[in-house]
């Protein structure tokens, strides 16, 4: 008997059980605007991993646009990915069951960083004054953002409908178009979703 075992997509495994964890506080928080400044312990966790992850990944696809890349800070990760990626301030996530539309990028169209990474420092590194900002608001931005600078990280596997299982709870918007393949015979996968972008990056 044996187990052949061979590579996985590391950081979309990674970002999955963020928005399973996300998914699972929707039974006790109602994603909805008077809910939005909503703290907690679980959501500070989340903030922190998700955010912490989005700084591996835009480490990593720097490196990958620019090989021999040492940005290392957000600020680095804005210059990079906004010179090679111009569309992603403008970069739309949904979550439909809640009716909610996200652009967790659109700080860099002014050149500020975004308020959920904020956030994200305050809670890490004085949580003792700013655990109200680990509230639900930053928490599903900054998910949201995981979710579509992997799509960019991974753009071929997004394209071939390789990035499985599909998320239960984010849907992309602009510039993404969608669809679904029935089936992928390689690793028989029904329902794959695929990603392409319909304007130019």
């Amino acid at each position: 008997m044996s187990i052949i075992e061979e590579s996985t997509l590391i950081h979309w495994n990674y970002f999955l059980p963020i928005e399973e964890d996300l998914l699972n506080i929707s039974r006790y928080i109602e994603f909805s605007e008077p809910n939005f400044q909503t703290y907690s312990i679980e959501l500070a966790r989340i903030l922190l991993v998700a955010s912490s992850e989005i700084d591996v990944v835009a480490k990593q696809l720097c490196a990958k646009l620019e090989p021999g890349s040492s940005a290392n800070r957000i600020t680095d990760y804005q210059a990079i990915l906004t010179r090679n990626i111009a569309i992603l301030p403008e970069v739309v996530a949904t979550i439909p069951r809640f009716e909610l539309t996200l652009k967790p990028w659109s700080n860099w169209q002014r050149g500020n960083v975004p308020l959920w990474w904020n956030a994200y420092n305050n809670v890490k590194h004085q949580r003792h004054t700013h655990f109200s900002d680990a509230n639900l608001k930053n928490t599903i931005n900054a998910a949201a953002g995981l979710f579509t600078l992997l799509l960019f990280y991974y753009r071929t596997e997004a394209e071939e409908g390789s990035l499985y299982p599909n998320p239960q709870l984010f849907r992309v918007g602009f510039p993404f178009e969608m669809d679904s393949i029935f089936l992928d015979k390689e690793k028989f996968h029904t329902g794959n979703f695929v990603y392409k972008i319909s304007v130019g990056s």
